[in-house]
């Protein structure tokens, strides 16, 4: 979700709103040394929704975010799902990390996800409930 990593990893491709994905769930699983701890991720959960911003990606940066996500040796796969905007359903697609649901995300790895949501337009509300979620300290 963050802009500025976005940016930096598909610089052709401009935000293109926001929504909803219905029925699946924020969480954490697998572990990333680079960031101390579990990465975020979506599972199906009947009631739940995740907010979400969408990207108009062109096929050069899907290669590149590909790449960055580590497609190529399982570490994520793309599930084509519909999210749900002010303007109606958009069918997209989204990486899912191929890793066990489990772990804790680092305080600063949430803080970045918690803070993209923010800048992205999340209601006050979703954005407390991703600070006030567990997670590892790290350091003193």
């Amino acid at each position: 979700m963050d802009p500025a990593q976005m940016m930096e990893r598909a610089p052709h491709s401009p935000i293109a709103g926001t929504g909803w994905l219905m029925d699946w769930r924020l969480t954490f699983g697998g572990e990333d040394y680079g960031w101390e701890g579990a990465l975020a991720t979506i599972v199906e959960h009947a009631g739940s929704e995740v907010f979400t911003v969408l990207y108009d990606v062109n096929s050069e940066d899907e290669r590149r975010l590909d790449s960055w996500e580590g497609c190529e040796f399982g570490m994520h796969k793309k599930l084509r799902l519909r999210v749900h905007t002010l303007d109606g359903p958009v069918l997209t697609w989204m990486y899912v990390l191929d890793a066990y649901e489990g772990g804790l995300p680092s305080a600063r790895y949430l803080g970045v996800v918690a803070d993209a949501a923010e800048a992205a337009g999340a209601p006050a509300d979703y954005v407390e409930k991703l600070r006030a979620r567990p997670c590892t300290k790290i350091g003193p």
